[in-house]
C-alpha cells in the first residue's frame, strides 16, 4: 500500500514539474536587438584630422548616410517586418494623440431612482454591481435576503462576481451569510465558483461557516479544487477546512483533483495531509485513480501508435 502511494506521489510530482515547465516555455513577446558595431573605421579617422574643411563636411555626410544604412541592416527583426511596421504605427498614433486636445469627460450623471423597485431589480443589480439599486431597496424596507425562485439572495450573486462594496452593504443590513439557496449552498460556496478569495475572506470575517455542506454534500474546498482555485484551496486549508470531507459520491477533494488533473492542488492537499487511501463509493482512492489515468494514458497512446503505424502502411 506505501508503494503504491508512494509511485502515485511521484506521478503527480513529474506532472506538476511538467506543468510548471510548459509555463516557462510560454512563448514571450520577441524584443528588437541590436549587434555591436564595428567602430573601427571610426577610429581610423580620428588619426587622419580633415585638412579641407568643406571635403570634411562631405565625408561626414557620406559617413552619416553610410553609418545609418549599416545600422539598418545590422537590426535584429526577430519578428520579421511586420513588427517594425507595427512599432511605427504605434508612434504614429501617440504622434496624432498628442497633436490633440482632449477634452475632460463628462462625470457621470447620479441615476436618480424615485419609483419602488422589484426584488427582481434588486437581485439583478446584486449581480451588475449598481450600488444605488441595493441603496434604495434596502431604504424602502427590503429584505436583504430578497431571493429568487431558487432561493438564490443579492449575497449569493454578489458572492460569485465579486462585488466586495455590495457585499459589505448587504452584510451591514443584516443578510445572512449562511443563508442557503435550493440546493442548500451557502454565499462561500458561490464565491468559490467565481473563484473570488477576497469575498471568501470578507464572509469568514462575518460568521460564515467553511465546512458548510450543499445537498451533494460537496463543501467549498470541493468546490475551489474543482474550479481549480488553488490560491482559495490553500486559504481554506490553513483556516481549518476538513480536508478528507466527503461528498454524496465519497469522494474528497483529492478525488476531484486527481481525476481533473489538478496537479498543484494535488501537491498542496497531500503536503497539508490528504488520505491518498481514502476509498469512495465505487472503492476507489486517489491512487487508484492516479493508476487508472495512467493505465488510460497509455492505451491511448498505444492506439494512436497502431493508427499511425497503419496509415504508413
Amino acid at each position: 500500500m506505501e508503494d503504491s502511494v508512494k509511485w502515485a506521489t511521484e506521478i503527480i510530482d513529474q506532472k506538476l514539474e511538467l506543468e510548471q515547465e510548459n509555463e516557462i516555455m510560454k512563448p514571450r513577446f520577441r524584443k528588437i536587438g541590436v549587434i555591436d558595431i564595428d567602430q573601427s573605421e571610426f577610429s581610423e579617422e580620428k588619426v587622419k584630422p580633415p585638412i579641407n574643411k568643406n571635403l570634411a563636411n562631405l565625408q561626414g555626410e557620406e559617413r552619416i548616410r553610410k553609418t545609418s544604412v549599416d545600422l539598418r541592416k545590422e537590426i535584429v527583426d526577430v519578428g520579421g517586418i511586420q513588427n517594425l511596421i507595427e512599432i511605427r504605427k504605434r508612434r504614429q498614433e501617440r504622434k496624432k494623440k498628442k497633436s490633440q486636445v482632449v477634452a475632460p469627460e463628462p462625470k457621470p450623471e447620479i441615476e436618480e431612482i424615485t419609483e419602488p423597485l422589484s426584488p427582481d431589480r434588486f437581485l439583478k443589480a446584486a449581480v451588475e454591481g449598481k450600488m444605488i439599486i441595493i441603496e434604495k431597496f434596502l431604504e424602502d424596507g427590503g429584505s436583504p435576503d430578497t431571493c429568487d425562485e431558487l432561493k438564490r439572495t443579492a449575497l449569493h450573486r454578489a458572492s460569485l462576481e465579486g462585488h466586495i462594496e455590495i457585499i459589505k452593504k448587504l452584510i451591514d443590513s443584516g443578510s445572512s451569510v449562511n443563508f442557503r439557496d435550493r440546493l442548500d449552498s451557502t454565499a462561500v460556496h458561490w464565491a468559490c465558483r467565481g473563484g473570488k478569495l477576497e469575498v471568501v475572506k470578507l464572509l469568514q470575517e462575518n460568521g460564515a461557516e467553511i465546512n458548510v455542506k450543499d445537498k451533494v454534500f460537496s463543501t467549498p474546498l470541493h468546490v475551489a479544487t474543482r474550479t481549480g482555485r488553488a490560491d482559495i484551496v490553500e486559504h481554506l486549508i490553513a483556516t481549518g477546512v476538513d480536508i478528507n470531507s466527503k461528498d454524496r459520491e465519497g469522494d474528497t477533494a483529492l478525488h476531484d483533483a486527481v481525476r481533473l488533473n489538478r496537479y498543484k492542488i494535488i501537491k498542496m492537499l497531500i503536503i497539508y495531509g490528504a488520505n491518498m487511501m481514502t476509498k469512495n463509493a465505487d472503492g476507489k482512492t486517489p491512487t487508484d485513480l492516479v493508476q487508472q489515468w495512467q493505465s488510460d494514458t497509455r492505451e491511448a497512446l498505444v492506439k494512436q501508435t497502431n493508427i499511425g503505424s497503419e496509415k504508413q502502411l
